[in-house]
């Protein structure tokens, strides 16, 4: 690989929807290529955000805001872009339609790029004939060669046209590919693309390549779907006469037990992920591993990891499979071992709120309710899976009463309801003499009623366990009574005594 000179690179995304994470991958392998490879190698970097919004009939309202947004949240920052301008801007494709207009022009005077004035009618008769035939589909170059005469006469006459590139016919394209080595294609099966459509916007053929030129790209990475055009690009970077920059294409990922990634698989975009409670480290971490590897045993690697390890060299040209267990996995893990107790409550935060558990000045330390969320924070981090569980785990810590539960879970297997009412009774009494702060001090004064009341001590601590919490799961009885504090606790076991009763 060539290291004399520095890299740029770019992420270009289109904003028809939200970001899915196989786009999400080819931006955190641009990103760890700039700043991490190039920088260690010596080259320096530059990493590049630009929005290929050219399909104007696709497009989604609010979806550029949410591109950068989420992007910002996985922890990618880029140096030029639509937010932050540079010396190639403007980075929003609409906003550069000049540009592409003057390079189709450009190649129609050279021939070397022709106007197509096919209707749609036509077009599809064309590829219903191919079909019956057996043919492959694809533009039969009708236009190609019409008489300049034909052309006049049709532009007078206020033809709506295309201008689509006149792919060499003879001869072969070679496509080096850093992750691929050499692919070759065979000119004569390669379709005369669209270049700019009849509204005059660009299509992804002609954009990306007169951008890539003008923004003084060194590096294509891109998914693998742009494969089977890449000849055409090769071809068109000649047509200008200009230098082609070093290209990728990214590993396939394929859904559990293959085929495509999609929604019937469960979530795919980048945002679903976020809004779930996956942690930014936890998914960066897990999407660097698909179709890229330290070695064959280290899985945790945190974003300055992959910084001073990632290299173009070690990603597989082979699909990698999307496992949804597997990524839970990492974001448990970076929940349960990386995370401080203060920073999960930060986490967890937007998510209590939203819930209506918390309000937002909770999280301040100097608060008086401060404590109590971040008491409930320790007692469930190795529990919570992601910052969405938060919720309903946390609950029983932070609501003053809790929601209607069903009071058979008060009465443990061989004890009958009076039983248990009378034994919550006596625990009653009890908290008004024992200080839940001392933990061993609580332990020992419940073991001890428990042998007074004649059942086992889970007898007693599972309806202590569920009228405090209403489930059957907490974090230790103990702890999670002086989390729940003395007076609640006594609050919920008067409840538990009434519905006992009745």
């Amino acid at each position: 690989m060539n290291t004399s000179t520095s890299v740029r690179v770019r992420f270009a995304p289109s904003p028809t929807g939200s970001l899915h994470v196989g786009g999400g991958r080819t931006a955190l392998f641009n990103y760890l290529f700039a700043y991490g490879q190039a920088k260690r190698e010596g080259r320096g970097g530059a990493f590049i955000l630009r929005i290929e919004d050219t399909d104007q009939t696709r497009l989604v309202e609010g979806a550029i805001d949410e591109i950068q947004e989420v992007l910002h949240w996985f922890g990618l920052e880029w140096g030029e872009g639509p937010d932050k301008g540079g010396p190639h801007g403007p980075y929003v494709q609409s906003q550069r339609i000049d540009m592409y207009q003057d390079a189709a022009q450009r190649l129609i005077d050279e021939g070397k790029a022709y106007r197509c004035f096919c209707t749609r009618e036509r077009l599809q008769a064309v590829r219903e004939d191919q079909q019956k035939r057996g043919l492959p589909p694809g533009y039969d170059r009708y236009c190609r060669n019409l008489p300049q005469a034909e052309i006049q006469h049709e532009l007078d006459q206020g033809m709506p046209f295309t201008i689509r590139f006149a792919m060499p016919r003879d001869g072969e394209t070679v496509v080096t590919d850093m992750i691929r080595g050499e692919m070759t294609f065979q000119n004569e099966l390669m379709e005369d693309l669209i270049l700019l459509k009849s509204d005059g916007f660009p299509t992804y053929h002609l954009g990306n390549v007169v951008d890539d030129h003008d923004m003084e790209v060194t590096h294509i990475m891109r998914g693998d779907e742009w494969i089977a055009t890449a000849p055409i690009h090769v071809q068109l970077y000649k047509a200008f006469g200009w230098d082609v920059p070093q290209i990728a294409h990214m590993p396939l990922i394929l859904a559990p037990g293959g085929g495509k990634l999609s929604k019937r698989h469960g979530s795919t975009a980048m945002e679903e992920f976020r809004s779930q409670g996956y942690l930014p480290e936890a998914l960066m971490n897990y999407l660097a591993l698909l179709g890229w590897s330290l070695d064959a045993t280290t899985e945790i690697l945190s974003k300055d990891d992959l910084l001073q390890h990632f290299t173009l060299e070690r990603v597989s040209p082979s699909p990698a499979t999307f496992d949804y267990a597997k990524l839970l996995w990492f974001n448990q893990y970076y929940i349960n071992h990386i995370l401080t107790v203060e920073d999960l409550v930060q986490r967890v935060a937007p998510f209590l709120v939203d819930a209506g558990l918390i309000e937002p000045d909770w999280v301040t330390p100097d608060n008086p309710k401060y404590p109590l969320l971040h008491e409930a924070a320790r007692l469930l981090k190795d529990r919570i899976k992601t910052l969405a569980e938060a919720p309903d785990l946390m609950s029983y810590f932070l609501l003053e009463e809790l929601p209607a539960y069903d009071a058979a879970l008060l009465v443990p297997k061989k004890t009958e309801p009076a039983q248990v009412r009378t034994a919550l009774q006596a625990v009653s009494g009890l908290l008004e003499t024992i200080d839940l702060d001392n933990l061993e001090a609580t332990e020992a004064a419940l073991r001890a009623l428990a042998e007074q009341q004649g059942i086992k001590a889970g007898q007693l601590f599972m309806p202590i366990r569920v009228a405090s919490t209403g489930r059957t799961e907490s974090p230790g009885l103990f702890e999670t009574l002086r989390g729940i504090g003395t007076e609640r606790v006594r609050r919920r076991i008067a409840n538990a005594i009434v519905l006992l009763g009745e």
